[in-house]
């Protein structure tokens, strides 16, 4: 049966002595049990590398500091700092997120995993996060490193692409840890923390995806897919993305010193970054060079392509070339100085290719 089954009363404690003594501990949002930092990390790591994120955690907590000094920039400025390191629509919730916990709670983050999900993009798992971490709620985490953590270790066989299914295993990850909240030796305000974070480790470090290293796992001995030998074998998910080609002609407009942008629609690709103008039909294109800069020189280069998590986009560059005095209609969109582009929101492969073109500095 994929569920607990005795002896899995020890996991808890087990994870959380483990934790406490090989855990990592050196990751800058664990120096303090703050819910602001704690949160940033918690949407930074979504999809994303522990080590990829690091850098941009920092750079996001001196320029901002406090969850209200979030909420009072501009959104360009929070789409500016989060550029390159993808699903924009992380920065975009994450900054009205921040705007709701000043207006709506006083700049203090809800102590409840059930309060914390009403914020916007916050889902179970980042709340249980927050809650766990921060205020000790007893509440488990469900993300992927955990799912993976759970299947083996329940030998839960389930198809995770199965909503039902995800809920099921999610629901015996709770069971487990209210099964060992008794054997628990260390306070709550300790043990949560270690706890959660150990779920976190020994998925990341221990139980990994091709090469399990069961020798060294704290809860072999509990692991239902350790000893039927098929740890391979789970999670089980059935259902496959299908992705999608698209192609798509880009006009890079640029005066001798400055580059036109526009804001991105708040839905779609990169919402709410600025990019040059995208365009899917190539009569678009001729269309809008001709109404906005007839007769300059222009230039084709060859397409490249972007890998999305649900399609590849392959890009054609067309750069226009006007002496400055063109003006586009297009109310989203603005003349960018050239020493101001290392600062725009660019999406990471219009700003790799303008470094490659020499119009940013490497």
């Amino acid at each position: 049966m994929n569920a607990t089954r005795p002896g899995h009363e020890a996991f808890a404690s087990t994870l959380v002595s483990w934790q406490l003594a090989h855990g990592r501990h050196h990751l800058p949002w664990q120096q303090q049990r703050d819910p602001y930092r704690v949160w940033l990390s918690e949407v930074m790591l979504q999809q994303t590398q522990v080590a990829t994120v690091i850098d941009y955690f920092n750079r996001f907590m001196d320029r901002f500091p406090t969850v209200a000094a979030l909420a009072e920039a501009p959104q360009q400025a929070v789409m500016a700092l989060w550029a390159g390191l993808g699903y924009y629509s992380r920065a975009r919730l994450l900054h009205r997120c921040a705007q709701m916990v000043v207006a709506e709670y006083g700049g203090v983050f809800p102590r409840t995993m059930r309060d914390l999900q009403r914020l916007p993009g916050i889902g179970p798992s980042t709340a249980a996060a927050i809650a766990s971490f921060c205020f000790a709620e007893p509440i488990s985490i469900f993300d992927g490193n955990v799912k993976r953590v759970l299947s083996r270790l329940l030998a839960f066989d389930g198809d995770l692409a199965v909503t039902a299914q995800s809920r099921a295993l999610h629901l015996a990850g709770q069971q487990l840890l209210d099964q060992g909240l008794a054997q628990l030796t260390r306070p709550l305000s300790e043990a949560m923390p270690a706890y959660t974070q150990g779920l976190m480790d020994l998925g990341a470090t221990v139980c990994q995806l091709r090469a399990p290293a069961c020798a060294r796992c704290p809860v072999a001995s509990m692991c239902a897919a350790y000893s039927q030998e098929r740890t391979t074998a789970f999670p089980v998910k059935g259902k496959k993305l299908k992705r999608r080609v698209e192609r798509w002609t880009w006009v890079l407009l640029v005066s001798p010193d400055a580059v036109w942008l526009e804001t991105r629609p708040q839905q779609g690709v990169w919402a709410g970054m600025q990019a040059p103008p995208l365009f899917e039909n190539e009569a678009d294109v001729a269309q809008w060079i001709t109404r906005h800069a007839d007769g300059a020189v222009q230039e084709t280069a060859a397409s490249f392509k972007h890998v999305l998590t649900h399609k590849d986009l392959h890009l054609t560059p067309v750069t226009v070339r006007v002496s400055g005095t063109v003006h586009p209609s297009a109310p989203v969109g603005a003349w960018v100085p050239r020493h101001a582009l290392p600062q725009a929101a660019l999406p990471a492969p219009f700003k790799k290719w303008f470094q490659h073109q020499g119009l940013i500095g490497q």
